[in-house]
């Protein structure tokens, strides 16, 4: 499967962003997706969470009450939204298609979309 991160770019600080990931070559309706984030100089940090039918979440506490993870199974397509944006946001976000263990650990995911980087100025 080949994931498609897209939707970053350059906002101000209080602003939002959708970001989307498009799966292409396998459906992904049957795995959890998840939300990591790399900012500059820092390890890659888990941001969100849905499982397969959407019916569970779970946000890192740094992102909780502004982000909000969704799919669209008909579309293969999982989304981010991000609100009330801040500078330490600032990061590449990558989708990946989870396997099993912890969710919040990136080691769980096999297979990741190339990023999408979003700048939040102050």
């Amino acid at each position: 499967v080949q994931l498609q991160a897209s939707g970053g770019g350059l906002v101000q600080a209080g602003g939002s962003l959708r970001l989307s990931c498009a799966a292409s070559g396998r459906t992904i309706s049957s795995y959890g997706m998840g939300w990591f984030r790399q900012a500059p100089g820092k390890e890659r940090e888990f941001v969100a969470y849905i499982n397969n039918s959407g019916g569970f979440t779970s946000y890192a506490d740094s992102v909780k009450g502004r982000f909000t993870i969704s799919r669209d199974n008909a579309k293969n397509t999982v989304y981010l939204q991000t609100n009330s944006l801040k500078p330490e946001d600032t990061a590449v976000y990558y989708c990946g298609r989870y396997l099993i263990g912890s969710y919040s650990s990136g080691s769980s995911y096999v297979y990741w979309g190339q990023g999408t980087l979003v700048t939040v100025s102050s």
